[in-house]
């Protein structure tokens, strides 16, 4: 008989808004949103629990707030009605392949997503839903990298899957220098003392107090989310001390 695969049981997909604009400058790009709910939908049909956090980037982010004359907490505000859009389109898409889908939000808007009750949300996770995080932490001046590390220790994920357009973790932009190599794995400590701007280094420091492990991985790449659930060594890990 062939070997059982082992996967990861439950995990928090952090998405950047970003991540569904594709090549655009703005908005969401229909066939990368389908893409990604593809990609989502594979690993969900092998019986893991998937929770996703989804950033605002690319409708509004807070930090934009001196460019549009506002206060920084308005903007952090507005940026928390970003991810909400982005929260709806994607739970929309994995709809329409036929999942159960629960758009949750830290900012009470009940006409059109539930409150994020921690006992709710993992309730929804073992009947086989899949739940998005709308609305960051609910806080103005905290990321939506933040919320997914805060998310993903309450509901007891067992690893924090950071999904962006590039291979890992690396010491320059591999832009500047394409000979670059990204890192296989590195402490917390080290991206810390480092300064790498993989994620803000709140989330970072977060994780690290609770022993949650981060995977920085490229999702444009298919079947490595894939790869990262079936536990093969995918983009960087970051962790405690190197083994």
């Amino acid at each position: 008989m062939p070997e059982a695969h082992s996967y990861f049981k439950r995990v928090l997909l952090k998405l950047s808004g970003e991540a569904l604009m594709g090549e655009r400058s703005f908005g969401i790009d229909p066939s990368v949103l389908q893409t990604v709910a593809s990609e989502i939908s594979t690993v969900h049909e092998l019986g893991v629990e998937v929770a996703i956090v989804v950033g605002g980037g690319n409708i509004f982010r807070g930090l934009q707030a001196e460019a549009y004359g506002v206060s920084r907490v308005a903007a952090d505000h507005m940026g928390m009605l970003a991810t909400i859009i982005n929260s709806l389109a994607l739970g929309e898409a994995l709809q329409r392949m036929g999942l159960k889908t629960r758009i949750m939000t830290a900012v009470d808007m009940i006409k059109i997503a539930e409150p994020y009750v921690r006992e709710r949300a993992i309730s929804h996770l073992s009947k086989n839903h899949i739940v998005i995080f709308g609305a960051g932490t609910g806080n103005p001046y905290f990321t939506t990298d933040t919320a997914a590390a805060l998310r993903a220790m309450e509901i007891d994920a067992e690893v924090l899957l950071k999904a962006t357009k590039v291979d890992g973790v690396y010491r320059v932009d591999p832009k500047t220098d394409p000979s670059v190599q990204p890192y296989g794995q590195l402490t917390y400590q080290e991206v810390l003392k480092r300064n790498l701007k993989v994620m803000d280094l709140t989330a970072v420091s977060l994780a690290m107090g609770h022993e949650l492990p981060i995977i920085v991985f490229n999702l444009r790449k298919k079947g490595n989310l894939l790869k990262i659930i079936s536990k093969e060594r995918v983009g960087t890990l970051i962790a405690g001390e190197a083994s």
